[in-house]
């Protein structure tokens, strides 16, 4: 592509839980999905090298942040969506981080009434709430246009996060349209588990779509393993069908993701087509760092004052940056 840059600024094989991107046409700015987050994994907190690849993205999103007129979120996780209390544990979030990104923005949003779990529409309550008074303008996004200039952006109707009625609710696709090119950022579909959803995206028929894989990690435990097959299949198709594919996010929490993946990179090899990880969009080498987060502690062991702060109590932990 040439009028569209579309610039990747965190996720799994950039070393976090992300799919943050800033996307630029010569009519506007948009910032996707400004959300940055660690979890628990093994039982173990982040190594102190996750935490500096968390500090470094963190502060990546707010500096394009600042160069962008509109921010679309896609769901309220706090991987997709910052939010606006301090926590230094899982996403080095606090409300001046929060009013540092949306302060002045136009922000498209996930509709917090409709199509929304519990969780997420406590937090998108919580969102407006607390951001309200610094946000230029919010509007619901779910199906809906939005012009600037002659660029346009489309959200879908609420979808699925992965298979059909999960807990986990629903989520928006988007795509971004100017003078004959179309990027797409699919969210958190994880493949995608649904044909419906492979319809959606292959009937927007974009030059490149961002796409959250299923989530191999989970299998047999959380996940049926016939839905993540049924994920990689779809995926398969989507690297027949579009020039571009960004797999990232869900699958990449597993180091054997490539393996698994195989048929998906020999079709898109076939039609002449291209896979390629967030990081490889950008010329970087891949850090999947919480996939490998046992061996980081055992070949890295982390300081004593990093592992006096991880006996705080999980308040105070909360408010107190790790000493990295």
């Amino acid at each position: 592509m040439k009028k569209i840059q579309f610039l990747p600024l965190a996720s799994e094989s950039m070393g976090v839980r992300s799919m943050c991107v800033f996307i630029k046409t010569p009519d506007v700015s948009i910032l996707v999905d400004p959300g940055v987050s660690m979890s628990r994994r093994w039982g173990l907190l982040p190594h102190p090298q996750e935490y500096r690849l968390l500090m470094e993205c963190r502060e990546r999103i707010t500096q394009f942040a600042d160069q962008s007129e509109v921010i679309t979120i896609s769901h309220y996780h706090f991987d997709h969506c910052t939010p606006s209390f301090t926590d230094y544990v899982w996403n080095f979030s606090s409300l001046d981080v929060a009013k540092q990104i949306f302060q002045d923005k136009v922000v498209l949003a996930k509709d917090a009434r409709s199509h929304i779990n519990a969780g997420q529409r406590r937090r998108g309550w919580l969102f407006k709430k607390m951001l309200d008074a610094s946000i230029k303008d919010i509007q619901v996004a779910d199906g809906n246009v939005f012009t600037f200039g002659k660029t346009t952006i489309n959200f879908s109707n609420p979808v699925y996060h992965g298979e059909e009625n999960t807990t986990m609710g629903w989520v928006l696709m988007m795509s971004v349209d100017f003078d004959g090119e179309r990027v797409m950022h699919t969210s958190d579909v994880q493949g995608p588990m649904l044909d419906k959803t492979l319809d959606l995206i292959l009937s927007a028929n974009p030059n490149l779509v961002y796409v959250g894989g299923p989530p191999l990690y989970l299998a047999d435990f959380r996940v049926d393993r016939q839905l993540i097959e049924q994920g990689i299949q779809n995926l398969t198709t989507l690297a027949e069908e579009i020039p571009t594919v960004i797999v990232d996010h869900h699958l990449l929490r597993d180091e054997a993701w490539r393996d698994f993946s195989k048929d998906v990179f020999t079709a898109a090899q076939m039609r002449g087509n291209r896979v390629v990880t967030a990081a490889e969009l950008l010329g970087q080498e891949d850090r999947l760092l919480e996939s490998k987060r046992r061996q980081l502690y055992e070949d890295n062991p982390p300081s004593t004052e990093f592992l006096r702060w991880t006996k705080l109590s999980r308040e105070k932990r909360r408010t107190v940056r790790p000493p990295l």
